[in-house]
């Protein structure tokens, strides 16, 4: 993968945890509200893996953040 993508798989997973963290859940829990398993929470937290835009757009509505916040990258 290009180094430029994985920074931005990095920067989103950062900003995934961040706002998980900010609302309280866990990553068992916040799994649990966007139907997905924890491994795959953290693998996309880590930025392990990719992640879908149907599990971006539901992740983005249960931490009730909007996908402008969770794409908006600090340096």
């Amino acid at each position: 993968m290009d180094k430029s993508f994985l920074q931005k798989y990095k920067n989103l997973g950062l900003n995934i945890a961040f706002y998980r963290k900010m609302r309280g859940y866990t990553q068992i829990q916040l799994a649990e509200l966007v139907d997905i398993d924890r491994s795959h929470i953290s693998a996309i937290e880590l930025a392990n893996v990719g992640v879908s835009l149907d599990v971006v757009f539901k992740i983005c509505e249960v931490l009730n953040i909007s996908e402008k916040e969770l794409f908006d990258f600090r340096n």
